[in-house]
């Protein structure tokens, strides 16, 4: 089984995925696989170079991240130029490793922000959001990146918006409270998932 997990930059995807891996979830995490094939000299690193320039590299030859950011960011045009190359090499790594962690017996966890905008979704059994206001995703982006108001704001409207996110998910949950909140609310998912499971 194919569990995505996916919701809103700074909703607590990551912290709902640490949660559900100590619970047994393989957890496989794009953003992860995204680092790694972009790494210097990989496949998904010559293909950005290629498309974007020598001028989003550091002096050591690895990819400036920040300016890249700032480049698809302010262009929707070069973030979906951006989404095309690197999403399909994403995918496959994803479902080889999906594949190996089903044939032992586990339930495989898809945390992707862009689940729906790269496809995954087709793939998964289930999807459940993390859901946060925007205030509350504001606010955390402005304390963990950095980021001023306007930052975080465009950052946030980049992605698909939370309400079209809500339609195409199965399970909703909110996140805008503490930490004991949550997972009690995953707790309670959690436990229909693997009743149904064993």
């Amino acid at each position: 089984m194919i569990i995505g997990l996916t919701g809103g930059i700074a909703s607590g995807k990551s912290t709902a995925a640490e949660y559900l891996e100590k619970k047994g979830a393989a957890v496989i995490d794009a953003d992860k696989i995204s680092h790694k094939i972009s790494r210097k000299g990989e496949k998904g690193w010559q293909r950005v170079v290629e498309e974007f320039g020598e001028k989003i590299l550091k002096d050591n030859g690895k990819l400036d991240r920040k300016k890249l950011a700032e480049i698809v960011f302010s262009d929707p045009n070069k973030r979906q130029k951006l989404e095309a190359l690197l999403h399909p090499i994403i995918i496959s790594e994803m479902k080889q490793s999906a594949q190996k962690y089903i044939s032992e017996g586990k339930i495989v966890l898809f945390m992707a922000p862009l689940l729906f905008e790269a496809g995954l979704d087709r793939f998964c059994d289930e999807v459940w959001l993390i859901a946060a206001d925007e205030d509350e995703q504001i606010k955390r982006l402005k304390k963990r990146d950095g980021l001023s108001a306007e930052e975080a704001s465009k950052r946030i409207n980049a992605q698909m918006s939370m309400d079209e996110k809500k339609k195409r998910s199965d399970i909703i949950i909110k996140n805008n409270g503490s930490l004991k909140k949550l997972k009690l609310n995953l707790d309670k998912h959690w436990n229909d998932i693997t009743d149904e499971f064993n």
